[in-house]
């Protein structure tokens, strides 16, 4: 081997191995967040919305939401709650772009299954971009899948998961990607409190949908969507800004 070539490949090796370690999606991909204790739940106190929100669901029926089709939404809504039965996915009827976003939830008090298989669901801004639900209490699953992960993306800061059953809180802050001159897109980004507790600081969003449905390029604004993922997941006091 030519003596300069020797000289070269320690030198990429290095470039290489830098360019790995300094890489934040693979940190976190590979880091599992740490596990702390939130504060105490306010349940069974809801938080009360502000006086520009748009309440999405209140306990007491789904007349905001829809199935895929466009025909009502089918779960089941019990004791100021709507579960996840089976019947689907479900949307918001009107669209948003930038968004404030609160919806408490949990998971069955009943533990069943592990991994991605325990209190699984997702709430999609813009029916693309999951911020994901699952119980991660005790249960350990890949990080940039767990409970508030932007699924697929980006894990959670740290774990801050209630017990199952408890109550839980979301607060989003959402921003779509903007197109901009020549067919590109400016991303958007994730802020996200669980629990009253900061997991997603600003992460970017790009326009690709973390959706397995055919949805491509940048558009303006879209419907929440709550997933049906096959688990009696519980929803309750879902409510929006429009920023």
């Amino acid at each position: 081997m030519h003596a300069s070539h020797r000289t070269l490949i320690p030198s990429l090796l290095t470039l290489l191995c830098l360019s790995v370690i300094q890489s934040p999606s693979l940190q976190a991909a590979d880091a599992e967040p740490p596990v702390i204790t939130p504060g105490k739940s306010a349940s069974p106190s809801p938080q009360s919305p502000p006086s520009d929100a748009i309440i999405l669901f209140d306990g007491k029926d789904l007349s905001k939401w829809r199935k895929p089709d466009g025909t009502d939404a089918g779960w089941r809504v019990d004791n100021g709650c709507a579960e996840v039965n089976g019947t689907g996915d479900i949307f918001t009827r009107q669209e948003f772009g930038a968004v404030q976003l609160h919806v408490e939830w949990a998971t069955p008090a009943e533990v069943k299954g592990d991994g991605q298989g325990r209190g699984n669901s997702g709430i999609y801004l813009m029916g693309r971009y999951e911020i994901q639900v699952l119980d991660c209490y005790q249960n350990k699953t890949y990080p940039n899948g767990q409970t508030a992960a932007f699924y697929g993306n980006n894990a959670p800061l740290v774990n801050a998961c209630r017990k199952p059953g408890e109550l839980q809180t979301y607060d989003i802050i959402f921003h779509p990607p903007q197109p901009v001159s020549g067919g590109a897109s400016k991303p958007g980004s994730f802020t996200v409190l669980h629990n009253g507790v900061l997991v997603q600081d600003h992460i970017p969003v790009e326009g690709s949908p973390t959706t397995a449905a055919p949805l491509k390029g940048v558009v303006p604004a879209g419907p929440l969507m709550l997933q049906d993922h096959g688990n009696p997941v519980r929803y309750s006091n879902v409510w929006i800004r429009r920023l």
